[in-house]
């Protein structure tokens, strides 16, 4: 096999559109096969990357000028037990076929992301997290054993108590241990298709946090949109949605909505197709859009019952992001970026309204603002820490270098509050700050990864910039 004259010239974008990166491609569809790349690759001098949706919103699916492993070739389930709901797969498949197979059954993922299409083994090299992180944790926490091909070619099983210092340094690892091409998932029982789900008006950030703290004890799921335009008492007003499971025999269509056709997500909005609904939305996607956006969005919350709430799919509650294809494209020919800020929980209400108002002073409002709370986890390069977390989106400007000063007044703001980052979302953090908010975690890392892959056949373009190979 010879890679540089079989393996096609790829260009491929992280999932914000703002960073490309041309590199060649394959996709081999065994353990037996990824083994021959990787041979393949070192006697050709070529690093390898790992690409499932290309989901991650910045580079770190990017490999330029070497070699990208498309691992959607692997997309097999290969058991589910609906008695214990502990489900194998490979590594390319997807959370919407996972969902899609057992939920009829009465099973769910226990953390899936705002979007259906991370893969097993980018959902675990990057140990994703969902609206219930505060009380499931991340991906990486019901991640039962998984099967990792290293530089050498071996298949090692990994386990909590098979070599679990590697376990917990392969997930939220970025892909830089070797491929992950089985995982054994834990998923959770549910008894119903649908959820409960309660709006709540907060006036102001620190009334969020408030709501949150009230509602964190009983809730199956927590998240807040922020408006970041708001100033003055209102900063970072918004809403907080509250979605509860039902309990056994509780919904009376509780059987009849596992059906795959209740969660189908609609095909048009206001009449409009899905597909072609990110063009109108064009038109909003500047400072006047969002400010008309937000200020109808915190007028107008959802329709609720008598008792405060509304009905919901599980697909329509996890998957706000899938709700129109292509999204993305509304933010036009630069793009956008994501700039996740993760902070403990004693700091959060002094660094947030901060970050608010350094964004405002500085023109760069984020157009998407999304509020959680997080537990801490023992993975070696995990984003999670017993904190919060606000997710800010910011179209790119032509004037871009505002924006990057901006990205990295927020990074400092992290750094200085002892807080993490997640690279699933970033493409803007620095080598020193990404290394000062891992500590000694760090260093158990780069010890397995020189054990695992002493001549670094493993890279990708974010790993470079953040220092670690």
């Amino acid at each position: 096999m010879s890679l540089r004259t079989s393996a096609a010239w790829r260009v491929l974008d992280g999932f914000g559109g703002s960073v490309r990166a041309a590199s060649r491609s394959v996709a081999p569809t065994s353990v037996e096969a990824m083994a021959q790349v990787f041979a393949a690759a070192r006697a050709e001098g070529l690093q390898v990357s790992f690409r499932g949706a290309g989901r991650s919103y910045g580079d770190a699916s990017l490999n330029d000028g070497q070699l990208a492993i498309d691992g959607r070739a692997m997309r097999r389930i290969l058991s589910f037990d609906p008695a214990t709901g502990v489900l194998e797969a490979e590594g390319g498949v997807s959370i919407a076929e996972i969902w899609r197979h057992t939920l009829p059954q009465g099973w769910w993922p226990a953390v899936v992301s705002g979007t259906m299409f991370p893969t097993m083994g980018g959902a675990v090299g990057m140990n994703i997290h969902g609206k219930n992180a505060y009380k499931v944790g991340p991906f990486g926490d019901h991640v039962l054993e998984l099967d990792l091909v290293t530089a050498d070619g071996t298949c090692r099983t990994l386990s909590r108590t098979q070599d679990p210092e590697t376990f917990r340094a392969v997930i939220a690892g970025l892909g830089l241990l070797g491929a992950v091409t089985r995982v054994k998932l834990q998923l959770k029982r549910v008894h119903s298709g649908r959820m409960r789900v309660r709006p709540l008006v907060a006036h102001n950030l620190g009334h969020m946090f408030d709501l949150f703290d009230e509602h964190l004890p009983t809730s199956d799921y927590l998240v807040g949109w922020v408006d970041a335009f708001a100033t003055g008492n209102t900063l970072g007003r918004g809403l907080v949605h509250r979605a509860d499971h039902f309990g056994p025999g509780e919904d009376p269509r509780g059987q009849e909505t596992l059906a795959l056709a209740e969660q189908d997500l609609p095909s048009s909005i206001l009449g409009v197709p899905k597909s072609l609904l990110w063009l109108p939305m064009m038109a909003f996607t500047n400072d006047v859009g969002m400010r008309f956006v937000n200020a109808v969005k915190f007028a107008l919350p959802e329709p609720v019952d008598k008792h405060g709430v509304y009905l919901d799919s599980h697909a329509g509650f996890a998957f706000l992001l899938d709700y129109v294809p292509d999204w993305r494209k509304a933010y036009g020919r630069d793009g956008f970026i994501q700039v996740q800020l993760f902070v403990p929980h004693a700091n959060a209400r002094t660094v947030f309204p901060e970050a608010l108002r350094l964004c405002q002073r500085r023109g760069m409002v984020s157009y998407l603002g999304v509020f959680k709370r997080h537990r801490a986890d023992d993975y070696l390069l995990s984003h999670g820490l017993d904190g919060w977390s606000l997710a800010l989106d910011f179209k790119v400007p032509r004037d871009a270098q505002r924006l990057w000063d901006t990205a990295a007044d927020l990074t400092r703001l992290v750094h200085e509050a002892g807080g993490r980052y997640y690279p699933a979302k970033d493409q803007v953090v620095d080598a020193a700050s990404f290394a000062a908010s891992l500590g000694d975690n760090l260093t158990r890392f780069r010890t397995i990864r020189r054990t695992l892959d002493p001549n670094a056949l493993f890279a990708n373009d974010q790993a470079r910039r953040l220092g670690l190979v």
